[in-house]
């Protein structure tokens, strides 16, 4: 059956409703995001972190942030696992709904921005999915992806770090989902003004 079809009745969480209103309008807010999951399967895997930044006006606001560990109990109990990130983490922890909730809220209708953006958007679908909630409707940017384009490049992709070391950011030593989300912060910045986007 079409997915459209099926969900012509649904009833969706009230905080879903309110995401789905503010598209009436653009946005020229950008939200940098980035994901730590369990592994690499949408499946079979769990998205365990989410951090993001705003940037308006080419400026990265860190006061306007985003940053959380999920509690992922069921996924750990089900797969005799422990990791020491949720241990040790000092950040907000929450559950997965109450973590989506509110990460929903703060993203709004702003263009997404990230590195390998479309995991991160298919990870965060499917866990909406699990909220019986749609897909995210925001317009997303993938930096590798403007990387490419502005080089010209077609056979290779890049990651994070390879990116740093090119652009010349910083690389720090760990890398945290907030570390990760401010240097595809810095990244957009630089590949935005070189690939002249508004």
């Amino acid at each position: 059956m079409l997915d459209w079809l099926k969900n012509i009745h649904k009833e969706y969480p009230e905080f879903w409703k309110n995401y789905i209103s503010k598209f009436e309008e653009k946005s020229n807010r950008y939200v940098i995001i980035s994901t730590q999951t369990s592994g690499s399967s949408t499946q079979k895997d769990v998205v365990l972190s989410i951090a993001a930044f705003t940037i308006s006006n080419d400026s990265i606001l860190i006061g306007d942030n985003f940053e959380t560990v999920i509690l992922q109990y069921k996924y750990f109990h089900d797969n005799d696992l422990m990791h020491e990130f949720m241990v040790e983490s000092k950040i907000k922890k929450l559950s997965e709904p109450e973590a989506l909730e509110s990460f929903i809220t703060f993203i709004s209708n702003s263009v997404l921005v990230g590195h390998k953006i479309n995991s991160d958007v298919e990870f965060i679908n499917v866990a909406l999915d699990r909220l019986n909630c749609g897909r995210l409707k925001n317009e997303a940017l993938d930096i590798d992806t403007m990387h490419r384009k502005f080089n010209d490049i077609i056979d290779k992709e890049f990651t994070l770090d390879e990116l740093c070391d090119i652009y010349k950011i910083p690389n720090f030593d760990s890398n945290s989902t907030a570390e990760n989300a401010y240097k595809t912060a810095l990244l957009f910045l630089k590949l935005k003004s070189r690939l002249k986007i508004k």
